[in-house]
């Protein structure tokens, strides 16, 4: 090195030597060797998916945007940013009018924030100069809900076999957009995207969030923001827990005293509340508009009393009991050798049923601690036929439902309580249920049961089986889960919501944020290559969007959230 070096008061070093200018210049060249090693090293532990090999690829050195769930396949293109323009259009190919609602719904997510027009047009999928194009074509790798997305400095596009995975790509690139692209408000740019080439489809085909609100009520205007903020992660089914002991949330014509008696209270003796069947449309025409599908759930023949309130008869004694809003279980039945309680349960499912366009009804099933073993299969048979009777496949938890004949489609849901779930003696269910054929949808209470405590400290839920982490909701594979079960008898994951403590939307967004992320990513992206140290990376990164969102998140310890 032949420069001179200045000291603070501006004199002039001493010349150096020859052979410690030599020595001097040979550091420097190791120093600079080992400053490039560093940074490729950080690109790799702070990409999105860069600790999987086979699921994300680099290019020049740039570690990629960190995106949740992480990709099947995403490279980084060095130097290739898009840049959104006031004058930038949304094309749809001439052969895809099918993502038409798809386009305009992204539209209206950018224009909100970037106050720019964000024109439809339709035309070629090689879209113009800063123009978004959509297109509906790919390999059938790609599936229902697979995607590909091509970021250049020029252009964007976005391509998929149907429009539901069009829709998902476009959470992607959502994530792809700085954090306040979410704004409700109009906000100064610029609006970039990092040069990209992803491919990616879903692991699991369910990836569902449970709602409970039976023990307390939520609005429907509660209920579309709970959908919005789960499409964002790619959640394509929302179950809703539609009675309880604690409450009736939904009418039926045929029996009206279910919401004007069963509906009128909730666990702490609040005023309850219930949909109108024009309600639970509007629920699943929205939740439709986000590729999400309903799954109603009346659960029986135990959770019962707000049913058993409304209606003396469907009691074995005649005698209807006081409304409750305890939150004690077990304690209620409906009477299994009665004609009346198999028209009820025809009736609802019915009722339901003509509401609800997807293929599931859920019954329900667990803790029916007051109905003989041989009473509970008998129901279970029954109502499995009158759910049939009506085009559904019956959904059953599990625990419960296996212990009835259960026919090829249906489905259990494992929810698995203990603090050790892996080892709990109800394995053993799971694997009786998937013997007679049945497909499982795995809630393991110490991983995806969001009303179980983050710490002692957590205001709100219960530690019945242990603590739950986001570290906890991110590290388990749902394909192993259950010895002796393999992922090809596995439908997917469901993060359950049970209500007893929350009253809020405040409250459910405290508890499902950070573990959320965690859980979808776990039902969407490959297994292989997942690591928590990478995750929680990406994890932190959604901080700023929630934010903007207004979402009152946990800030877990666990998080480098700056």
């Amino acid at each position: 090195m032949a420069k001179e070096h200045e000291t603070g008061n501006g004199k002039i070093v001493a010349r150096y030597t020859a052979s410690i200018a030599r020595r001097i210049h040979a550091a420097r060249l190791f120093a600079t060797a080992l400053l490039f090693i560093g940074v490729v090293l950080a690109s790799v532990l702070c990409s999105g998916a860069a600790a999987a090999p086979n699921t994300a690829r680099l290019s020049s050195q740039v570690a990629p945007p960190r995106i949740i769930p992480a990709p099947v396949s995403l490279r980084r293109i060095s130097g290739s940013t898009f840049a959104l323009q006031r004058s930038s259009r949304i094309v749809v190919a001439a052969k895809a009018s099918k993502a038409l609602p798809v386009a305009r719904y992204f539209a209206s997510i950018l224009h909100r924030s970037t106050g720019y027009p964000l024109s439809i047009s339709r035309g070629s999928a090689k879209s113009s100069r800063h123009d978004i194009a959509f297109y509906l074509s790919g390999p059938a790798s790609l599936g229902k809900e697979g995607y590909q997305l091509d970021v250049t400095k020029t252009s964007v596009r976005l391509g998929a076999r149907t429009p539901e995975g069009l829709f998902r790509g476009v959470q992607t690139l959502r994530q792809l957009f700085p954090a306040k692209v979410e704004s409700s408000k109009r906000q100064s740019g610029p609006w970039q995207l990092p040069g990209v080439q992803i491919v990616d489809h879903p692991r699991f085909s369910w990836r569902g969030v449970h709602l409970d609100v039976a023990r307390h009520f939520f609005s429907v205007a509660d209920v579309k923001r709970l959908i919005g903020l789960l499409s964002l992660y790619k959640v394509n089914v929302l179950h809703l827990h539609l009675s309880d002991d604690q409450g009736w949330r939904i009418q039926i014509d045929s029996w009206p005293n279910l919401t004007t008696i069963g509906g009128s209270t909730e666990v702490g003796g609040g005023p309850g509340g219930y949909y109108t069947k024009d309600d639970y449309s509007a629920i699943v025409s929205y939740a439709a508009s986000r590729y999400m599908t309903v799954v109603p759930e009346i659960d029986s023949p135990g959770h019962t009393n707000a049913a058993l309130a409304s209606y003396p008869e469907l009691n074995c004694n005649g005698v209807a009991p006081p409304l409750y809003t305890g939150w004690d279980v077990g304690f209620s039945s409906l009477c299994i050798s009665k004609e009346v309680t198999y028209n009820f349960m025809d009736n609802v499912v019915s009722e339901i049923s003509a509401l609800t366009p997807g293929a599931y009804f859920h019954i329900g099933g667990d803790e029916a601690q007051s109905t003989t073993p041989t009473d509970y299969a008998s129901f279970v048979n029954q109502a499995q036929q009158i759910v049939q009777g009506h085009g559904k496949k019956m959904i059953g938890w599990v625990p419960g439902i296996e212990a009835a004949t259960l026919v090829s489609g249906s489905v259990g849901e494992y929810w698995a309580p203990g603090a050790d779930s892996t080892t709990w003696e109800g394995t053993g269910s799971a694997r009786a249920a998937v013997a007679k054929g049945v497909k499982l949808i795995l809630a393991p209470a110490n991983r995806s049961f969001l009303a179980i405590k983050y710490n002692p400290q957590t205001r709100l839920g219960f530690n019945w089986s242990g603590y739950i982490e986001a570290k906890d909701s991110y590290q388990w594979d749902p394909g192993s889960y259950i010895s002796g079960i393999s992922a090809g008898d596995v439908l997917g994951l469901e993060a359950c919501l049970w209500s007893e403590t929350f009253e809020t939307m405040e409250d459910i967004e405290y508890m499902t944020f950070p573990r959320l992320p965690a859980l979808t990513e776990r039902g969407w992206s490959p297994a292989k290559g997942r690591s928590w140290s990478e995750f929680r990376l990406r994890l932190a990164a959604q901080a700023p969007r929630w934010r903007v969102m207004g979402i009152k998140y946990y800030r877990s310890p666990q998080v480098s959230w700056k």
